[in-house]
């Protein structure tokens, strides 16, 4: 069905390993060829073959706007004229950190990252500089980035492959890592009477986006904050999903719940290589040149990645009714999953314009619960999706993004293709 992805995918094997630069992207939860794409405009992916697809993925979350929305490619060509790295500071730099600040105040102070990764991986190594402790809480299925002590019961691509953890990473890397379950805040309590005094961090993704879209239970973030608070931990926010997509201020402003530190991604580079962490003036004062922590990135704060950024939220703060319409487009698609499955049990969950399903179960609240799900019927709904030209997120445990490009054609098309679906 797709001779030209199938050709490519064929000669990608030969030099890269299984064919892809990210394991989600080769299928193999799903089964089939990875479609190759070629190009992209608005709410479509065009492949090689010339085939278009609705997205629903976005790139994982940070086409927001949809693809080639005309100020952020303004903005990138204006800046691809003046040049595309200098390794000096610019005051793009200056004007994200400043944006970021509007929309999150909590932010008192950024620094930038080229990753998600390396945000994640910055903001533990502050906790811990700050704190002076070494042990941190994170929770099964959430997924912060590659670096080793993050690679314990970790979500999103890990979860896909069946991979409990990753050959490669040494014991010395992960045994400080203490590991609670999502949205239970005993196991959390557990740990921190067990470790008293030596936990640094807890880190969290406030909604879960790599073992499908799982929001917080009432109350699950506040307890984090209050335990963090009494026993002198850090609250860290993962927000590379979540940040700008959920509301201005992300999860944190979506649910009210200040964190003592958060990391940044997708979104706030507009489709390009871009991370960040932020927290208090306090905390973030120990990152050097001012202090003991030390972090450098030759890229960070890439002129390019910064101006498609900065175009992307100064949009997104002077236009706020994004959110409400990409909200409004996701809850339709709820309401179309939910009138096609309702003769079978599905956990159907959203916050904003993240959403996933799982089948087999009425309710998905940790990564227990969406191992346990018939993803075998996912799979079925994704091939089918495809034949019908809408491209889902080819793993059951991957969120859907949806970007404000999605409108009621595109949602009519979704709903004709589910009423297809056996």
């Amino acid at each position: 069905m797709y001779p030209q992805s199938q050709l490519l995918f064929e000669r990608s094997k030969q030099l890269i390993p299984g064919g892809v630069n990210s394991p989600v992207r080769a299928f193999g939860s799903v089964g089939g060829t990875p479609v190759f794409i070629q190009k992209s405009e608005g709410s479509q992916l065009i492949d090689s073959d010339g085939i278009s697809y609705t997205d629903y993925i976005n790139s994982w979350g940070p086409m927001i706007l949809g693809h080639q929305f005309k100020p952020v490619v303004s903005a990138i060509e204006n800046q691809l004229s003046k040049g595309v790295s200098y390794g000096c500071p610019t005051e793009a730099e200056l004007t994200m950190s400043e944006l970021i600040n509007s929309m999150a105040p909590w932010a008192e102070k950024v620094r930038l990252t080229s990753s998600g990764t390396e945000a994640c991986m910055s903001a533990l190594r502050v906790a811990r500089g700050f704190t002076g402790k070494n042990k941190f809480i994170k929770f099964a299925g959430n997924y912060h980035g590659h670096a080793d002590p993050f690679l314990v019961k970790a979500g999103s691509g890990l979860l896909t492959l069946a991979i409990p953890g990753s050959a490669g990473v040494p014991p010395g890397a992960t045994e400080d890592t203490l590991i609670a379950n999502y949205n239970d805040l005993k196991s959390v309590q557990d740990l921190f009477e067990r470790f008293s005094g030596e936990i640094a961090a807890v880190i969290v993704e406030p909604v879960a986006g790599n073992m499908g879209c799982i929001p917080p239970e009432s109350g699950f973030l506040e307890g984090l904050k209050s335990l963090c608070k009494s026993e002198q931990s850090l609250l860290i926010f993962d927000e590379v999903m979540t940040g700008f997509r959920l509301s201005p201020g992300g999860a944190a402003g979506y649910y009210g719940i200040i964190p003592d530190m958060v990391t940044y991604g997708k979104v706030i580079g507009g489709g390009l290589p871009v991370g960040a962490f932020a927290g208090s003036a306090e905390i973030m004062n120990v990152l050097a040149p001012l202090g003991p922590v030390y972090q450098a990135g030759t890229l960070s704060g890439n002129p390019l990645a910064m101006a498609s950024g900065v175009a992307t939220l100064q949009y997104l703060k002077d236009n706020p009714q994004v959110y409400n319409q990409i909200d409004k487009s996701t809850k339709t698609i709820e309401r179309l999953l939910r009138t096609r499955f309702t003769n079978e049990p599905v956990a159907i969950n959203r916050v904003g314009s993240m959403i996933s399903i799982h089948f087999g179960t009425n309710c998905v609240n940790n990564l227990e619960d969406a191992t346990a799900a018939n993803n075998n019927r996912f799979n079925k709904l994704f091939h089918h999706m495809l034949k019908h030209n809408i491209y889902l997120p080819p793993s059951a445990f991957e969120s859907w993004f949806i970007s404000q490009a999605i409108t009621e054609k595109e949602l009519n098309q979704l709903e004709n293709a589910l009423s297809t679906f056996s």
